[in-house]
């Protein structure tokens, strides 16, 4: 019987072990959308961790009870912005792509605004990257050192 008494609190202590963690994921959910919350003023937030530190559970409960769609709403919002930022700057850090270069610079040879062969220097540019030249390179893809 002994063993299955053992048995029992190990299986309890991981419920319990869950229960904690997921209150701690609610708490600082809680937390986050308190400082993320603009149309809340500054006393309110205040008696809500007064409310956190003295009466946790409780006013966790309450909180998702009371703000949760907003809280919600929120969130949403903010994963939006995150991921726009994002997109924002992979596009300014990836820059354009060669046919873009190709694109552009063949526009400007149809509107007459460079020659012939001021599109072949761009369009040898963009094939071969800024410098003009193909960096030479290993079979492994590295750059090949030179001596000096």
């Amino acid at each position: 019987m002994d063993f299955w008494a053992g048995f029992w609190n190990v299986i309890w202590f991981f419920v319990w072990g869950f229960v904690f963690v997921a209150y701690l994921f609610a708490l600082f959910s809680v937390i986050v959308d308190l400082f993320r919350d603009r149309a809340m003023r500054g006393w309110a937030k205040a008696l809500w961790i007064v409310g956190l530190v003295f009466i946790p559970f409780l006013t966790v409960l309450a909180y998702v009870i009371a703000r949760g769609d907003s809280m919600a709403v929120r969130s949403a919002k903010e994963q939006r912005s995150a991921q726009a930022a994002a997109e924002t700057f992979i596009r300014d850090v990836a820059g354009t792509s060669p046919a873009e270069e190709i694109r552009t610079a063949k526009a400007l040879l149809d509107a007459g605004t460079i020659t012939p062969e001021e599109f072949e220097t761009l369009k040898t540019r963009a094939l071969l990257g800024r410098d003009g030249a193909a960096a030479p390179r290993q079979h492994d893809g590295s750059p090949v050192r030179t001596a000096g």
